[in-house]
């Protein structure tokens, strides 16, 4: 069987070719990092229109790389939730026109499952039951997950997400978009004990997370309360790395402590990690220093499957073997579903 799987939930247009034995035949990404460089972060309608423009060469590209033609694709899968409402609908549309021409069921995906399932298929052995850290642009989540399909939530972000809070803080030290990639290479030559930054919720017995304050403490680091904007301040490269190391290590605290207690609550032994930022160097070394301390067993998506990508798709195998295809009246939504048991439209067939 050949999956064909299309992800536009943001600012990447992506599609793979998976097969029902997780063999990954082809995967394309179209990155739009230089539309919205100039902006300092996504802008919704011009990554809309540029999904729009770039959806059909994409899925063509994905099915000559993997050798097969729409005539030999038996079910196309989507990312129908959560996103951008305009970004989510151009994948819905190409996924909903392809099923509707051939005849083929049309499969929902849950991007934040998705998320997860990358450590699936990068482990090549099952991880469920386990729990889940999403970090992302988006997102910062963890969840209680009995199996691929099976989301409870445990805590997430009152505010800025960590990917978020990355970019905006790599905007005030001067660094270009995506801030993820540039705080870390700033970070490489700088002292993460240099600026006493705060850790929200690190001694809360809630499995929350908030990185607005942590941003706002940079500022004030850059230029203080009631002094002028930050990117008008001049600061010498030494000062950039360190506020850029001193940031990511209070992230990393955050994220580190708040995973290892979903792990001691739920009293699961498995942590798996997938989004953006989960790709960002020191936090994978921290996560997995931490494992190793407490014996725990940790799956962190490879870099190439943090960032968005149509492989991690690959987990409508799961919701076809739970026998779930959707209606051709199937919704985007756009918000966190906050129960992930499975993505809204679900249907089961027979």
């Amino acid at each position: 069987m050949n999956i064909l799987t299309l992800e536009t939930t943001c600012d990447e247009t992506a599609a793979a070719v998976v097969t029902e034995r997780l063999e990954v035949r082809a995967s394309v990404v179209a990155s739009q990092d230089a539309l919205h460089r100039r902006f300092g972060g996504v802008v919704p309608e011009i990554a809309s229109r540029a999904h729009l423009e770039r959806i059909l060469p994409v899925i063509d590209e994905t099915l000559r790389k993997a050798g097969v033609g729409l005539d030999q694709i038996d079910a196309v899968a989507v990312a129908n939730t959560p996103g951008l409402a305009g970004s989510l609908l151009v994948g819905l549309s190409a996924a909903k026109a392809l099923c509707l021409a051939r005849q083929i069921p049309l499969v929902a995906v849950n991007h934040l499952q998705a998320h997860i399932y990358a450590c699936r298929l990068a482990a090549d052995r099952e991880v469920f039951p386990c729990v889940g850290l999403i970090v992302s642009g988006g997102h910062s989540s963890l969840y209680r997950c009995p199996g691929p399909l099976d989301f409870e939530l445990l805590g997430a972000t009152i505010d800025d997400a960590a990917g978020e809070a990355f970019d905006k803080v790599a905007a005030m030290l001067g660094l270009p978009y995506p801030g993820g990639p540039s705080i870390e290479r700033a970070a490489a030559g700088g002292n993460p004990r240099a600026y006493a930054l705060p850790r929200a919720f690190l001694r809360d017995p809630r499995l929350d997370f908030s990185f607005s304050g942590l941003k706002t403490a940079v500022r004030y680091a850059i230029a203080g309360p009631g002094r002028p904007d930050p990117a008008q301040v001049r600061l010498t490269g030494q000062q950039i790395a360190d506020l850029a190391a001193s940031f990511q290590e209070a992230v990393a605290d955050c994220l580190v402590a708040k995973a290892f207690a979903a792990l001691e609550q739920t009293g699961m032994r498995t942590l798996c990690v997938g989004g953006g930022v989960a790709a960002n160097g020191r936090i994978r070394q921290r996560l997995g220093e931490e494992a190793q301390r407490l014996g725990v067993d940790l799956h962190i998506a490879p870099p190439r499957l943090c960032t968005d990508n149509a492989v991690m798709g690959a987990i409508a195998v799961e919701r076809l073997k739970a026998g779930c295809v959707e209606e051709l009246d199937l919704d985007v939504f756009p918000g966190v579903v906050r129960s992930a048991s499975q993505p809204v439209g679900a249907k089961k067939f027979s």
